[in-house]
């Protein structure tokens, strides 16, 4: 009898041995696949030309130009200064007694000779009304010694007096005048001291909190009443390197007026406008610089004390110079150079001598002329003899092939010489970006 089989037997257990290893073997060539799959795409993108400055596959590069201007840039020397006022006063009695009324109220402007505090005058001028009293009295006697020394001496004209009675009496006169003396003295002391009842400010100047209350015993030359700083005007001083003392001292000397700017912290709001007035006699040796002191009218406080600011010295104006902006200046073993684009939309490598810079401007004293344009946007793609195409420009955008559907920016720096540009905050005339945006797609198609 044949036996056959249960359907339980035949689908009980793991799958063969031949079925694992054919499914193994497919995973296998899976991942193969998507292995080769992704080297042959990274091998696409790094064969592909950057989509942010390519007009094509192997196609020029599209830059922004600026055209080379001439405008005024200001030289200037760059420090941090320290608002100094002219005059810091902490105001002491200088006399003993309870303080009883204050006169100010703290932030108060006010100007010298205005009352501030008092003190109890009353012990002060008991003391002035006894001074007088005792003057009063040794006036009496001195007036008294005169008459009788004027007796005396005609006595002694007569032989009816020894010369020691009338020499006796001319002693007797000295001393009433000496005593006299002592108490005018007296007396100037004792109304000096009802004057310091009054505690005055002695300078005009911003009031500061106050140290005291109404009360308070005050002793003299150690209680703090109050602070008064001068405000008007302010002084701002700063440090400049050893090396620009010879500009500095000359122009200072000569009586020329430097202007001196003050900034913020981020140099981008001006603070106030003022003038260089004096410079410290001696060179600080541990920094290698010179103290300098500009003062400003401060007329709206716009400076406060022991603030601290960036200073601009202007020492001079250069006028009328071949300036272009600073994102076309590049530096290479050799020194500086820019890449001019010439007629034919090629690049050219130029060696520049740069002068004073002033903001994004930089000077050039040789290397360019004016009108010519300068790549200030992907320079640092380029070499010398490169095409390139200008967004913009006609002859750009007839090389440029269709599809390139790049945002592009022109950057056109005015070749204007308007005088403008010559102020210490850094802008210069002739400078000025103007910036255009265009895509040029004009076939609407994708690159293959």
């Amino acid at each position: 009898m044949t036996a056959y089989p249960s359907p339980s037997d035949a689908d009980d257990g793991a799958p063969t041995e031949p079925k694992r290893r054919s499914k193994m073997l497919w995973w296998i060539i899976g991942g193969i696949a998507l292995l080769v799959l992704i080297v042959l795409g990274a091998r696409y993108r790094a064969a592909t030309p950057a989509t942010t400055g390519r007009s094509g596959f192997n196609g020029p590069l599209t830059v922004g130009v600026a055209s080379v201007g001439k405008g005024d840039i200001p030289i200037t020397i760059n420090a941090l200064g320290t608002v100094t006022p002219l005059a810091t006063v902490t105001v002491h009695p200088q006399i003993n007694g309870p303080l009883v009324k204050i006169a100010f109220t703290e932030g108060q402007t006010v100007k010298a000779g205005d009352l501030l505090v008092l003190i109890d005058p009353r012990p002060y001028q008991a003391a002035v009304d006894q001074a007088a009293g005792q003057l009063k009295h040794d006036q009496a006697l001195l007036a008294n010694a005169k008459v009788d020394l004027e007796r005396y001496k005609t006595l002694l004209a007569q032989n009816s007096v020894s010369d020691q009675t009338y020499a006796t009496q001319v002693a007797t006169v000295a001393q009433d005048e000496a005593t006299v003396a002592t108490d005018r003295a007296s007396l100037e002391v004792a109304q000096l001291n009802l004057e310091y009842c009054r505690i005055t400010s002695p300078v005009a100047g911003l009031v500061g909190l106050r140290q005291v209350d109404i009360g308070n015993l005050m002793q003299a030359n150690a209680s703090t009443i109050v602070v008064v700083t001068q405000m008007q005007p302010m002084s701002v001083l700063f440090t400049v390197p050893e090396d620009s003392l010879s500009d500095v001292l000359q122009r200072l000397r000569s009586g020329q007026k430097l202007s001196v700017e003050a900034y913020d912290r981020s140099l981008t709001n001006k603070i106030a406008s003022g003038t260089l007035s004096n410079s410290d006699n001696e060179i600080d040796t541990t920094t290698g610089t010179l103290k300098l002191r500009a003062m400003f009218d401060n007329s709206k406080f716009e400076l406060f004390p022991s603030q601290f600011v960036n200073v601009r010295l202007l020492l001079d104006t250069l006028h009328d110079a071949i300036v272009v902006p600073g994102a076309a200046m590049q530096q290479g073993a050799s020194g500086s150079y820019v890449y001019v684009v010439k007629a034919d939309n090629t690049a050219s490598m130029r060696a520049v001598t740069t002068g004073p810079s002033s903001g994004d401007l930089v000077s050039i004293t040789k290397g360019l002329a004016i009108g010519e344009r300068v790549v200030v946007d992907g320079a640092d793609q380029l070499r010398d003899g490169a095409h390139v195409v200008v967004p913009g420009a006609a002859a750009g955008a007839a090389s440029a092939p269709p599809g390139s559907g790049q945002h592009q920016h022109r950057h056109d720096a005015g070749a204007g010489s308007s005088g403008g540009g010559g102020s210490s905050g850094g802008s210069s005339s002739g400078g000025h970006m103007h910036h255009q945006h265009s895509a040029d797609n004009p076939g609407g198609a994708s690159p293959p």
